[in-house]
């Protein structure tokens, strides 16, 4: 018995940074810190989490961050925010993009970054709302 439970959990936390891994995989951003503007960008697919679903869920993620101004186009499955955090009056834009595939839905998140500032831990940020569809 003791042979399956352990053999249980180690199946188990050997999925979860697999799982983990997926939205990271493909993790992109273009542009040179600093020197021009730098574009961050995700995606993710759920295959049976329903594109409203999955954009509620986005969008309370995105709220829950901080960002302001949000922009939510329901219909449209768009959602605009921004936030500030350099000091310079200019804004960072965070964009995502929910639409079915399959029977499931597709995330895309891109984050912008003007040129001169940067954003640390950008694949961690961009994951953790792109993740909160399968919470």
């Amino acid at each position: 018995m003791r042979k399956v439970i352990c053999a249980s959990a180690f199946v188990a936390l050997s999925f979860t940074p697999a799982a983990a891994s997926v939205c990271s995989q493909h993790y992109q951003s273009s542009g040179v810190p600093l020197v021009t503007g730098v574009t961050y960008k995700t995606w993710m697919e759920f295959p049976s989490i329903s594109p409203a679903a999955a954009f509620d869920k986005v969008s309370r993620a995105v709220l829950a961050e901080g960002f302001v101004d949000v922009n939510v186009e329901k219909q449209l499955g768009t959602l605009t925010a921004q936030q500030e955090t350099s000091g310079s009056g200019r804004p960072q834009t965070l964009r995502v993009v929910v639409r079915k595939t399959g029977k499931g839905s597709r995330v895309d998140a891109v984050f912008m970054v003007p040129q001169g500032q940067v954003a640390p831990n950008m694949s961690d940020n961009l994951c953790r709302v792109v993740n909160a569809v399968a919470d």
